[in-house]
């Protein structure tokens, strides 16, 4: 955005119309990180929350037509809708979410409603066998970086079992860094 150099650790912004992260210096990112101003640029936070005992089932997952049992959602504003992407060898791939099935997850929870437009993403793993899925609100930047660095993993159909290690570690990382939300939590 300007010409200062920029940290190795630094903060991001979204291009609300142009779907695109941008690398900001500090003094920039802050210029965008009232949530109530509409602007074509959205400052991303550093909010990490588990959302345990997500209202998710099984048959509820497989109505969304994901083919992984991993995606990210996310409130795009520019469409005025919910959009999701699912990691695969080509990076974040974009799935056409049925936006009923979708309707039935979110009104079941209300968590759902603490993500913040554009700059937060809901990031659910459902498991093969018979456990919850696990399920955390996270700044959407961590879902491209961790879609990205998935990718350079990915063997096969199935990712193999290095990008199945990396997807337990991430998952582990997040646990520990993320707040416990409420149900009672209001929104941002």
């Amino acid at each position: 955005m300007c010409s200062e150099p920029i940290a190795d650790e630094h903060q991001h912004v979204v291009n609300v119309e142009g779907r695109q992260l941008m690398c900001v210096c500090r003094p920039c990112y802050l210029l965008f990180t009232n949530s109530d101003a509409h602007l074509r640029y959205r400052a991303v936070p550093d909010r990490y929350l588990a959302l345990p005992d997500f209202a998710l089932d099984r048959l509820q997952w497989e109505a969304l037509q994901i083919p992984v049992g991993l995606a990210f959602f996310f409130r795009n504003s520019a469409l005025d809708r919910t959009v999701a992407f699912y990691p695969g060898p080509a990076g974040a791939t974009e799935s056409e979410l049925d936006l009923d099935a979708w309707t039935a997850i979110s009104a079941a929870d209300p968590r759902v409603g603490l993500l913040a437009d554009d700059v937060e993403a809901l990031l659910v793993r459902v498991p093969d066998d018979e456990q919850p899925p696990d399920c955390y609100l996270v700044p959407i930047d961590a879902c491209y970086e961790f879609v990205g660095r998935l990718r350079r993993l990915w063997r096969g159909f199935d990712g193999g079992q290095e990008s199945r290690q990396f997807i337990d570690e991430f998952f582990a990382r997040l646990a520990g860094r993320s707040t416990v939300a409420g149900s009672t939590e209001r929104q941002p």
